[in-house]
């Protein structure tokens, strides 16, 4: 896995992006107090729930790798 050349600025763009795309589905309402770490894995886990991304093997399922999945996702948004 090669990091994306502006990735932790990629992943602020899916948190942001992720948490507008469950709140609008009304499926989950974050909280200040919820960390950066447990909006990730609810986004990928919603995001791959829906299709909208491949999800990653189960035994490879990690913070970074999921920090990096969401990266390029969001890369991919307007």
């Amino acid at each position: 896995m090669k990091k994306l050349k502006n990735e932790k600025e990629l992943v602020k763009k899916a948190i942001t992006l992720g948490m507008d795309y469950a709140e609008k589905r009304g499926v989950v309402e974050f909280e200040p107090t919820d960390s950066a770490s447990e909006k990730l894995e609810y986004i990928y886990r919603l995001l791959v729930h829906d299709k909208v991304i491949q999800p990653l093997p189960e035994d490879q399922v990690s913070q970074p790798s999921i920090q990096h999945k969401l990266a390029i996702w969001a890369s991919k948004q307007k």
